[in-house]
């Protein structure tokens, strides 16, 4: 892994809402902590509303990462484009965070219970 990247199990019960609505829960969610970067809680795709979320054409590429692929999350009031992202081939390093999703927490409410 890189060596300014830590990726662990994130502790307790996780949710995401958008515009009030909880499109996801899990106990099961992963911490990454990226040098001085506030930490990222990565959801397990199996525990989030996938039919809330939509690909974009949006990507980019983090040298320690890999390319990411951006989503459209609707919620009950808006459309917020590009407010979730991915790495569905991560490099070997970050392997862990395959098939999680993370959110933007200035538009998308991410919060421990």
């Amino acid at each position: 892994m890189s060596d300014h990247i830590t990726i662990r199990k994130a502790a307790g019960k996780w949710v995401v809402r958008a515009g009030g609505a909880v499109i996801g829960e899990s106990d099961q969610a992963l911490e990454l902590i990226e040098g001085s970067y506030p930490p990222v809680i990565y959801f397990p795709r199996g525990d989030i509303g996938m039919a809330f979320l939509e690909k974009t054409s949006k990507t980019t590429t983090c040298p320690h990462k890999g390319a990411a692929t951006y989503y459209t999350v609707t919620s009950p009031d808006e459309e917020l484009t590009d407010a979730a992202w991915s790495y569905e081939a991560p490099i070997k390093a970050v392997a862990g965070i395959k098939d999680h999703i993370a959110f933007y927490t200035d538009r998308i409410t991410v919060e421990q219970l």
